[in-house]
């Protein structure tokens, strides 16, 4: 008990060293982008500031539960028959499926310049940046072009038809396993993305049509054992990672029927599954990494990968072991710092235990996830996609090599406050999702602020993070 007090005062002690302006700047916070307009610890003390003061105000003004319930209520029912009808549904499924024969098609025979080549671009910018924005716009649309679950469906249409009706899988799906074979399913592609390409020219087109494929197979392979919609909602990875942030979406679709619900409320019961922490942490890792990757991490994972050579590996693998080193360290410090943060938080009377409380708070992170990617992907985003979309789809094999897609330029200024913005309402966002959920489980305002501030600590932490790591990155393109 005293070393985990010990501890824990030590963790309280640290974040607010990193809080305080004059110490990051010792620790050389004002070294980094040349674009920043201000020196990095004023918009550290500054967001600091702003989620303390958050938290003083959520503990006065916020005394009673406000997303427990979602009050969905439907849109007009003529709306719903439009969007969410058999023919609609076959169409974006068929849509989908064609998309990921292109993926395949051109990662095959087309260019291996990634640039110009659609496999690289859809999947990595289109789908991967673009879909979560869809989601928290217009809720879980990726479930009705997901591509496998079409397949997998037409698949069970024409066994039907062929050999009679199918009462059940033969498996049911583990509860246990539940969410957790999308979280190492995450972490796999965040891996091919960051960590496969390294000393050549990044992820190629090839590899991603081999990778669609493999993927392909797993899925098939899951959902002739569990099911498809039991495989689908837990274990792949896109469904999983899509709905995840679909849950902030206003908008939800419930037996064909299209309705709206208070944003961020469907949050509140989504980590219900096991394994949804881990997805989280991976999704919130896999950002954090490739950001510190580009600046902060840059030196250590050089000093690592001469090491190795010195051992006497070449170049290719010794840069791979090294980044991975570095990748599951960073998935593990968000892991610890959310742990911490949740044990911090059993010191309160009533607590529920450790595990518990994990499952029941996690859903906080994933606005912070939103932020992470926004501030990280901002300009990636905005410059790989204008034009490039079309563009593509148009020549998948990238064959026109004399054409070229022109950008407009963003100010470097202009992108950096994006960063901070949407890091800022990101973890205000956590810290109010936070709040309300401790409202809940612990019954009333006085000890439900006593647990947030742990969770406060790790909201400064986060912030502090993300913008360290924006500050330190190469800028924009």
């Amino acid at each position: 008990m005293l070393v985990r007090r010990v501890a824990l005062i030590g963790v309280w002690l640290g974040l607010a060293m990193l809080a305080w302006p004059a110490v990051a700047s010792a620790h050389a916070y004002d070294i980094g982008r040349p674009d920043v307009p201000i020196p990095i610890s004023l918009f550290i003390g500054g967001a600091a500031g702003v989620l303390i003061v958050s938290f003083v105000a959520l503990s006065i003004l916020w005394p009673t539960t406000r997303f427990e319930q979602e009050h969905w209520r439907p849109l007009p029912r003529a709306l719903s028959r439009v969007l969410l009808n058999p023919v609609t549904e076959v169409l974006a499924g068929a849509c989908g499926v064609a998309l990921l024969g292109v993926v395949v098609w051109s990662g095959f025979y087309g260019t291996n310049v990634a640039i110009v080549n659609f496999s690289v671009t859809f999947v990595f910018i289109t789908v991967w940046l673009g879909g979560v924005l869809v989601s928290v716009l217009l809720g879980n649309v990726y479930r009705a072009f997901n591509p496998w679950r079409a397949m997998g469906r037409a698949v069970a249409l024409a066994v039907n038809a062929t050999l009679g009706p199918r009462a059940s899988p033969p498996l049911s799906y583990p509860r246990r396993l539940g969410r957790w074979p999308a979280a190492t399913g995450l972490v796999v592609f965040v891996w091919i993305e960051l960590i496969s390409g390294v000393n050549g020219p990044g992820v190629t087109p090839h590899v991603t049509a081999v990778a669609a494929l493999l993927y392909t197979a797993y899925n098939f392979c899951g959902m002739a054992m569990f099911g498809i919609e039991s495989w689908i909602s837990n274990a792949e990875t896109f469904s999983v990672y899509f709905g995840m942030f679909s849950e902030l979406s206003p908008l939800e679709a419930r037996e064909r029927r299209l309705g709206l619900r208070r944003p961020f409320s469907g949050a509140a019961a989504w980590a219900t599954v096991p394994g949804s922490i881990a997805v989280v942490v991976a999704a919130l890792g896999g950002t954090a990494f490739d950001g510190a990757s580009e600046g902060a991490l840059q030196h250590p994972i050089s000093n690592v990968w001469l090491r190795l050579m010195n051992l006497g590996l070449t170049l290719a693998p010794a840069t791979r072991i090294a980044e991975t080193l570095f990748m599951v360290l960073v998935i593990a410090a968000v892991a610890a710092i959310f742990w911490i943060g949740v044990a911090g938080m059993r010191t309160v009377d009533g607590s529920p235990p450790l595990s518990q409380l994990g499952t029941k708070f996690v859903h906080s992170l994933i606005p912070i996830g939103l932020a992470y990617l926004t501030a990280h992907y901002f300009s990636y985003f905005f410059y790989g996609e204008h034009g490039q979309f079309t563009y593509l789809i148009s020549d998948p094999l990238g064959t026109r090599t004399a054409a070229q897609i022109t950008v407009p330029t963003l100010n470097p200024t202009f992108i950096w406050y994006v960063q901070v913005g949407a890091l800022v309402a990101g973890h205000v966002t956590g810290l109010v999702l936070a709040h309300d959920k401790a409202i809940a489980v612990y019954g009333g305002i006085r000890r439900a602020s006593l647990s947030q501030r742990w969770m406060l600590m790790v909201m400064v932490a986060f912030t502090c993070i993300g913008l360290y790591l924006v500050s330190r990155a190469n800028g924009p393109p």
